[in-house]
């Protein structure tokens, strides 16, 4: 359990080396698993995070969605700025797992959803996060599209991201800029900086 980094409002159960824990967790569940992305503060999510808690009206009295939520960071970001309803979405049922232990250990109430929201459009959430969702071509391909009918049914749609090559540069105006301190997977070692941006309608 650590203060994280950017955000030491938040304690999460984090690991200190998420290759080892991966082995780890596959060696006791005898098969392969993702990666256990829930165990790293991004640093998407980190930026997203913070300007929420610093910027509390964006999500205060409003039903939220944080999806690709990981640890749950920015899910529990929203509740502590007054989000009247936080659902953190992720389909790793150790995420899953992460989220509720998270959330109890900050003592905000947040629901975790393990199904594949991807196809819909936010399921009429307010505000709609995502923190870091865009590091795979693959994962972009969805998340974008979704953002887009989220934001086109009228939620407010705020994305935390690091500069990754599929943001979507012509959709977004960033909001606000963070340095970020080195806490994520090890591939991101040599990112210093995250942006949050609303996602614009065309």
């Amino acid at each position: 359990m650590i203060h994280v980094p950017l955000v030491p409002e938040v304690r999460l159960f984090l690991a200190e080396d998420a290759i080892i824990l991966w082995a780890r967790l596959e060696a006791t569940a005898g098969r392969s698993l993702p990666a256990p992305y829930w165990a790293s503060a991004w640093p998407g999510g980190l930026a997203l995070a913070r300007y929420i808690l610093d910027h509390p009206a964006v999500v205060a009295g409003r039903t939220v969605l944080d999806i690709a939520s990981g640890s749950g960071l920015v899910a529990i970001a929203a509740a502590m700025a007054g989000a009247r309803a936080v659902t953190a979405n992720d389909v790793d049922p150790y995420a899953i797992a992460a989220i509720s232990a998270n959330a109890q250990e900050n003592g905000v109430v947040i629901s975790p959803a393990a199904d594949d929201l991807l196809d819909g459009d936010g399921d009429g959430a307010d505000v709609v996060l995502a923190g870091d969702a865009l590091y795979d071509e693959s994962l972009a391909r969805r998340v974008v599209p979704f953002l887009t009918r989220a934001v086109d049914r009228g939620a407010h749609v705020l994305l935390g991201d690091p500069g990754r090559q599929h943001l979507p540069t012509d959709r977004l105006q960033s909001l606000a800029a963070y340095q970020t301190a080195v806490s994520g997977p090890p591939e991101d070692a040599q990112i210093r900086r995250a942006d949050v941006f609303t996602f614009q309608q065309r």
